[in-house]
Order: C-alpha cells, then structure tokens, then sequence
C-alpha cells in the first residue's frame, strides 16, 4: 500500500505516527552506527590526554573509522555510518592541523550544531518542519508530505525536539571550546552524541506513540467511481443490455 504524501506503508501500519516512527527508524544507524561515530572522538581524547600530540591523535582516532569500514565492506553491509564517521575525523583533522590546537578538532562539529540549529528553528517558523524531509525522502515526491495535515502538523512536533537537541549542544559546547576545555569536549561529545540522541528519539517516541492520526487515502479513485456511476445511468447502461434511465 501506498500514500501520495508517505510513500509506501509498511505492513500493518493503520496511522500516520505508525508510518513516520517505521520511517525515522531506517534513517538511525541503530547501536552499531552509534558505536562507529563514538569510537573515533574516543581514541582521540584517550591518546591526546596521555601524549598531548595532536597528529598521533588523529592518526590513531582514524583506526577505528577505518575498522569500521573494513568490516561494512567486508561483511556486504550499507558503509553509509563509517564513512560518515570517517569523513567527519578528516574535517576535524583538516581545522586542528591547520591551527595546531586539538579544541579545533571539535569546531566543525558546533559549527554543524549552530547550523542545524538554524535551519530547524527557520523551518518551523515557516511551516516547513526539517523531518517532513526525512519523511518525504521515501516517496517520489519529497514534500508531498506537506499535502496531509496531520503529517504536517506531526513533523512540526517532531522539530520541535530536534531543534532542542541541537540547542543543548550548542549552548554546553560552545563555552567548552572556547576556554580550550579538550577533555571536556571529548566527553561532552560524546554523551551528547548517540546517549542524547537516545533520548530525542525517546520523546519523539512519545509523541508518536500518543498520536492516532489516521491515514487518509486519496479519493481521487472514489469520486472516479461514483462519477462513473453516474455516467452509466444513461446509453452505458444499453450497451450492457440494461435499459436506460428516462425521466418521468
């Protein structure tokens, strides 16, 4: 089965939060992908507080990412995780090695924080929440979405959430990055990496799970039906051997 404004519907679905619940499931890395883009910052702070050299750091934080990519090819798997987490060592190592300060190595992840939150905050002041994209990537039609009310006004909520989780790390990080706090970065990075990600998935959770939108299916097919209906009141109804209607 399939919606204009979800796409497909998978089994057993009946309500919007259904649907759009299976739909940010398949964009989460589940506890491996977690693990992937934890593993490096990890090596990173580990070896940094013990040698305090910033290239062997980044060389050993690359050894998991790596790892990690080996094992998704080896293993026939989608690489999509590791070498997200591959590619964002590489930009931490580009802004710590052009500055030689290792706080630097965390800059890219708060500028990707500000700007997420930026975009989350304008895509609800003009009705455009940023999950309806996640939703709408599914279909043909990516902001099809927009089309049902009950979608819409879901992925407002849903938002809403995002945007808070973005503002937390932004306003915990940024002061840690800017006194040159390196530890604290490392752990702060982490706990509110994938465990606060964790926890805006469980209030989405709750959101979905209180809602009973209903799905509502098109009925373009029905008013084709009725009108073909109406149309054989008249010669159609001959032409299947029944006599037509006349007026009395």
């Amino acid at each position: 089965m399939s919606l204009p404004a979800l796409g497909a519907v998978p089994e057993g679905a009946t309500t919007v939060e259904q649907v759009v619940r299976h739909r940010l499931s398949e964009g989460v890395g589940g506890l491996r992908g977690s693990a992937e883009a934890a593993a490096p910052t990890l090596v990173f702070v580990t070896v940094w507080a013990l040698r305090h050299d910033l290239r062997d750091a980044l060389v050993a934080a690359a050894v998991p990412a790596a790892v990690a990519l080996l094992l998704r090819l080896v293993q026939r798997q989608s690489p999509r995780y590791a070498l997200s987490s591959l590619g964002a060592l590489a930009i931490a190592a580009f802004f710590a090695l052009r500055s030689g300060k290792a706080e630097d190595a965390f800059l890219p992840g708060i500028l990707f924080s500000c700007t997420l939150l930026g975009v989350t905050v304008l895509s609800l002041a003009v009705r455009w929440p940023l999950v309806g994209f996640i939703v709408g990537s599914a279909t043909d039609d990516p902001t099809a979405w927009r089309s049902h009310d009950g979608v819409r006004r879901l992925c407002q909520r849903l938002t809403m959430v995002l945007a808070a989780l973005y503002a937390v790390r932004v306003v915990v990080m940024l002061p840690l990055y800017l006194a040159g706090q390196v530890g604290w970065l490392g752990i702060t990075k982490v706990a509110l990496g994938w465990p606060l990600y964790v926890v805006a998935l469980g209030a989405m959770g709750a959101v979905l799970l209180r809602g009973r939108t209903p799905l509502d299916f098109d009925d373009t097919d029905a008013s084709d039906s009725d009108q073909q209906e109406v149309g054989q009141s008249g010669p159609d109804r001959a032409v299947r051997g029944q006599p037509p209607l006349t007026s009395r």
